[in-house]
């Protein structure tokens, strides 16, 4: 039998945090560990974290590069399942999750998108398919996969074990889920199940202020990125591979 440790950043996020566990506490297919990375929080995270029966760490680095990778670092599963504090997965989440996963593979991450809930519909809509619907069309179209969503993804171990050192954990403008994806090897896959959904909070995206300060993170993700592995130089690697495994597959047949 597999484990599964399910990770949870939260920072003074205590509230949407309980209704998080709770919802990761009716699971059909129960975790082995629930892991909250307590990001220095100054609210009642730690209490309820008790309340739930859950282990806790606490993270003083604020930011959730450093919250989110820290848990993967000291989860004891032999996957690693991912929400944010604000996910509601349904009860199936984490048993569709682990049969995507064994089913791709140790070197292929599985992700899906979020159902937004609060806020109005106008805004649920657009978060839902302008947001999270451009996110995947244009991340795809740069990286030559789909981009990994941070509010519902998972991953073996072994594959977090070869990404670690390249992540930029120290960070607090990088995004986590975006910074991790470009760090994908050749080799390594995302896949994007559509039906790995999770309610997710539409709160960012109430204001223009807060939907700014996404834009802006992944602006800044992407200039540590591109300075470091220019993205056309990624992309012909990934060519590369994909010619060398096909002139392998024809001389094997």
């Amino acid at each position: 039998m597999s484990t599964i440790t399910v990770v949870i950043p939260s920072h003074n996020d205590a509230v949407m945090l309980a209704a998080c566990l709770d919802a990761v506490s009716r699971q059909t297919r129960a975790p082995d560990e629930v892991l909250v990375v307590d990001n220095a929080s100054t609210d009642a995270t730690a209490d309820v974290c008790r309340a739930a029966g859950v282990r806790r760490i606490y993270e003083p680095r604020v930011g959730v590069s450093s919250a989110t990778f820290r848990g993967f670092d000291e989860a004891r599963g032999e996957w690693l399942a991912r929400l944010d504090a604000d996910s509601v997965p349904p009860p199936h989440w984490l048993e569709r999750l682990e049969a995507d996963l064994l089913e791709a593979g140790e070197d292929t991450a599985v992700t899906g998108p979020g159902q937004f809930y609060g806020s109005n519909r106008l805004i649920r809509w657009i978060a839902e398919h302008l947001y999270i619907g451009g996110y995947r069309w244009s991340m795809t179209l740069l990286m030559g996969h789909p981009p990994i969503f941070g509010s519902n993804f998972g991953l073996h171990r072994s594959m977090w074990n070869r990404l670690r050192t390249r992540v930029h954990r120290d960070n607090p403008r990088v995004h986590d889920d975006l910074d991790l994806c470009y760090q994908v090897r050749p080799g390594m896959q995302v896949r994007w199940d559509p039906d790995l959904r999770v309610a997710v909070s539409a709160r960012p995206f109430n204001t223009w202020r807060g939907l700014g300060r996404r834009v802006a993170m992944a602006y800044d993700t992407f200039k540590v990125e591109f300075r470091e592995e220019p993205p056309l130089r990624r992309r012909r690697e990934r060519a590369a591979l994909r010619t060398r495994n096909r002139t392998d597959a024809a001389g094997r047949g």
